[in-house]
């Protein structure tokens, strides 16, 4: 325990945000630069609380009282030393993850929790600043080859694994760049992209292969795949968008959340106009809000990401609708310490201008004579207890038409795509539509492996890098079994 007084000392302060008039002209980090400082101070309100409840709330484990301790002391070096151990890119989760472990830090219970997460993102910034990160290819090399589908945090920390346990690997990503959603996904004013590249260079000094462009079902078959290396390793996203298939859904102007965000991350890249390999663009048309009256159907962390960028973009008007009602403004009593907590949560998009509306149902898109959307038609709902279900009953008189020349769905994902690699392997898929497995082994093929939202299903990016280093140690176990019993099998075979 760094500071034993700290927790009484130390208010909770996260780093200062760009002025909102500044920020709405770029898509720069929100963040103002950090001062070690602040860290320290922020590290010293961790208590001595006999059992520190984050490490269970994180679902990496991060050892994060030894860090705080660290920092405390300044000793960067130990804090990242301590960080890494557990994280492979805590500079990704110290800036895009809602920190779970502050959920369920002990000094939340009755004061602001420790943030934890600044101090993470402060560790992992020292650390590249003062050359703490380096490429630490593997002395020996076992002859294994190992294929991982998908860039994103799964197959990132997968491959970063498996290739530390001295297997050849070779990250297969069908988009232009590495990164899954973490590149055309995750806008760039939370987290603009160098971050990417920076890690990849240390990834690709390991001796990691990483090859973009590349669409596995399509471009190369699950058969040659198969034949080429030892292991395949699924990390691909929950692609599917849940659609909102109503009247009206055909209108040019209506589009899923995650074709707007990754249009304008291009855009920002200077890849607006991208074309792969095979001449097909990434994407259809140019989808910009620029003056339009835009409604984001779901109220999740990606139609806020839509929020910021419409207002980037010179939105008319923007609004974010949501089926379900507001949440409490405080943790809600069926949550309680040290879970989650149910309650309303406001980003810095929101911050930017928005208007938020709960307990809305959309029942049709309004068309103009030339098939352009121009408004939405919308009604109010009242949720009430049903034989112990709550159900959504429409509020007389409520329904109007408001507005609308751009609607985007972000209402989730349902599983990943089928067609191509998945249904060329013939894996067998659970209830939800993901890859069954058994110890992240497909259930149909012992060498497919699966990990991350291809697996679980739509999550958080720290559940994904999790998912990639637990899915890499139990393929790690496989390869290395079998290579054990093949040295067995030749060794009684010379003494025979």
């Amino acid at each position: 325990m760094g500071k034993p007084t700290g927790f009484l000392e130390f208010t909770r302060e996260l780093p200062k945000k760009r002025d909102v008039t500044a920020r709405l002209h770029d898509y720069k980090e929100i963040e103002q630069p950090f001062s070690e400082a602040d860290s320290q101070k922020q590290a010293a309100r961790c208590m001595d609380c006999g059992t520190p409840f984050c490490h269970s709330g994180c679902p990496l484990g991060n050892i994060i009282p030894e860090f705080n301790d660290a920092v405390y002391e300044q000793n960067w070096e130990y804090a990242w030393e301590i960080l890494s151990s557990t994280n492979n890119f805590p500079e990704f989760t110290g800036r895009i993850c809602p920190a779970p472990c502050e959920s369920a830090c002990v000094l939340g219970i009755n004061k602001p929790p420790v943030a934890i997460e600044f101090v993470e993102k402060s560790i992992a910034e020292v650390a590249f600043a003062k050359g703490y990160v380096k490429s630490v290819p593997p002395m020996k090399r076992t002859g294994k080859t190992v294929a991982v589908v998908g860039s994103g945090p799964a197959g990132l920390a997968a491959a970063a694994q498996l290739n530390k346990a001295g297997h050849m690997v070779t990250v297969f990503e069908r988009a232009d760049q590495i990164g899954g959603l973490l590149r055309y996904g995750i806008p760039d004013f939370k987290l603009e992209k160098w971050t990417i590249d920076r890690r990849l260079a240390v990834m690709e000094a390991e001796g990691i292969t990483f090859r973009t462009g590349v669409n596995v079902g399509v471009d190369i078959k699950a058969k040659d795949l198969l034949a080429d290396f030892n292991l395949v390793m699924l990390t691909g996203g929950s692609t599917v968008p849940r659609d909102l298939p109503i009247p009206g859904r055909e209108l040019t102007g209506v589009y899923p959340a995650m074709e707007f965000l990754s249009q304008q991350n291009k855009r920002v890249a200077g890849r607006s106009v991208t074309i792969d390999h095979r001449g097909v663009p990434y994407y259809n048309g140019e989808l910009l809000a620029t003056d339009k009256n835009v409604v984001v159907i779901g109220g999740g962390d990606t139609g806020s990401d839509c929020v910021g960028t419409s207002n980037r973009h010179g939105a008319a008007s923007v609004t974010q609708i949501e089926l379900m009602p507001m949440p409490p403004k405080e943790r809600a009593d069926s949550t309680p310490w040290p879970h989650w907590p149910m309650m309303l949560r406001t980003s810095t998009s929101h911050e930017e201008g928005c208007e938020r509306h709960w307990s809305i149902n959309t029942k049709a898109f309004i068309g103009d004579e030339n098939g352009k959307l121009k408004a939405l038609r919308l009604v109010d709902l009242e949720w009430k207890s049903e034989n112990g279900r709550m159900q959504m009953v429409e509020k007389p008189g409520t329904e109007r038409d408001v507005p609308c020349e751009l609607a985007l769905l972000a209402a989730g994902f349902l599983h990943p795509q089928h067609e191509g690699l998945l249904t060329d392997l013939n894996l067998e898929r659970d209830e939800r539509g993901n890859v069954k497995t058994h110890n992240y082994q497909t259930v149909s093929n012992p060498n497919v492996f699966a990990a991350g939202d291809m697996r679980r299903g739509q999550s958080l990016v720290v559940w994904a890098i999790s998912e990639g280093r637990e899915a890499a140690r139990a393929a790690d176990q496989y390869l290395m079994g079998e290579s054990m019993l093949e040295a067995k099998a030749v060794s009684m075979l010379a003494t025979a």
